[in-house]
């Protein structure tokens, strides 16, 4: 160690105050019980962290210190600990965060090599494999994803219902971006009608389920996905179980039986569900979040004539149009599942493609619902499939 070194350490020493692992361990339980405040950082690098870190720890590498400390610790006045392997670059951290106005930096002597040789509980944080880093490495950059992001996402569960123009997308661009489990629900099979828009599938895949086409082709694309395929269409006797085992339902439907038996069964199970819909040249996308906003029920406590609320088949659609609301209702899922950001619950945003608009209504629940008011029984609701059917 050369001289201007042991100097530069000796004049760090007088600036930032230290404090062993046992003390830091006693001030951890203090904050624990909500009598002491304050936030500890870990500067080492990522391969250092995944080796292991101080449990209540959080990860700013001291590369990365200057430009990250702010948005993570905004209040310049709380207290700050720090510490690295060895105490020499929490020293240099601790002189650094001073000059940029934090008022109370300590540093902890010995580092994160004393607190386990003095025998304290640390944690072994659960990584992403190389190949998954490089896979997500754009979610990696996205302060609001990052590794744990990623890794919540790989743990997450989303329940598609149909694999057609709004499931396509919507599935697509949900496995590629690392949703460990995707259920898909559907009893159709690919027509050459459906490849306009439908772009799970293609040509070959002509007269396949296509559950197992999307299954196919989600393969391909992300071998960190599980499909989970299911050749039947949602009714009474599964939805309850189906909808119970994921996190965010898809709502990819074109019948308004089966958007009723959905809602009530979310509501039952309390799951968040991302709805779409389409027709001709407009598109709509909505979250219904149980009790949070309104449910389907609140916007369309029964369903409207078949002449006004005629299908894709009857109608038609343009054929880009189901990949704009199937991606919007991916975003939303995602950012249902991360926790992030503002769904769109109690709005919904449409979209008229002639115009090139997106415009955004305001929704409110009905107190009154029969499904989610104050008296409400969804369990015990008709699904109206009779009327629809006639």
């Amino acid at each position: 160690m050369g001289e201007a070194f042991r100097e530069i350490m000796r004049q760090a020493r007088q600036h930032v105050p230290e404090w062993t692992p046992a003390k830091i361990h006693e001030a951890l339980d203090r904050r624990s019980n909500g009598q002491d405040d304050f936030t500890l950082v870990d500067v080492r690098e990522k391969i250092e962290w995944n080796e292991g870190y101080v449990p209540g720890a959080i990860h700013v590498p001291r590369g990365h210190l200057e430009s990250q400390i702010e948005e993570t610790v905004p209040d310049k006045s709380k207290k700050i600990v720090l510490y690295c392997a060895g105490g020499v670059r929490s020293l240099m951290a601790g002189e650094t965060l001073q000059q940029m106005g934090y008022q109370d930096v300590v540093s902890m002597t010995g580092g994160f090599g004393q607190w386990k040789g003095n025998g304290f509980n640390f944690i072994s944080p659960r990584t992403l494999t190389d190949a998954q880093s490089k896979r997500y490495s754009r979610h990696l950059l996205v302060p609001e994803v990052g590794e744990q992001g990623q890794l919540k996402l790989l743990d997450s569960k989303v329940l598609l219902i149909g694999a057609g123009g709004l499931g396509s997308p919507s599935a697509l661009y949900l496995a590629a971006a690392g949703v460990g489990t995707l259920g898909i629900i559907d009893a159709d099979v690919v027509e050459d009608s459906n490849l306009q828009r439908q772009i799970i599938h293609n040509t070959s895949r002509i007269g396949e389920y296509k559950a197992e086409s999307a299954r196919e082709t989600i393969n391909a694309l992300n071998p960190d996905v599980t499909v989970k395929t299911y050749i039947e269409r949602l009714d009474e006797s599964n939805v309850k179980q189906l909808v119970e085992e994921y996190d965010v339902i898809i709502d990819g439907t074109d019948n308004f039986p089966t958007r009723y038996l959905l809602n009530d069964a979310a509501l039952i199970a309390n799951k968040p569900v991302v709805h779409g819909s389409v027709f001709r040249f407009e598109g709509q996308v909505t979250v219904f979040k149980p009790y949070d906003g309104p449910c389907y029920r609140c916007l369309y406590p029964e369903p409207p004539p078949p002449a006004l609320a005629p299908s894709c088949a009857e109608a038609g659609v343009l054929g880009v149009l189901p990949g704009i609301i199937g991606l919007l209702q991916a975003t939303e899922a995602i950012k249902l599942l991360l926790g992030i950001g503002d769904p769109i619950v109690g709005r919904m945003v449409t979209y008229d493609a002639l115009a090139g608009e997106f415009n955004e209504l305001r929704l409110f629940r009905d107190p009154n619902c029969e499904a989610c008011g104050e008296h409400g029984h969804p369990e015990n609701l008709t699904t109206y499939a009779d009327v629809c059917a006639l």
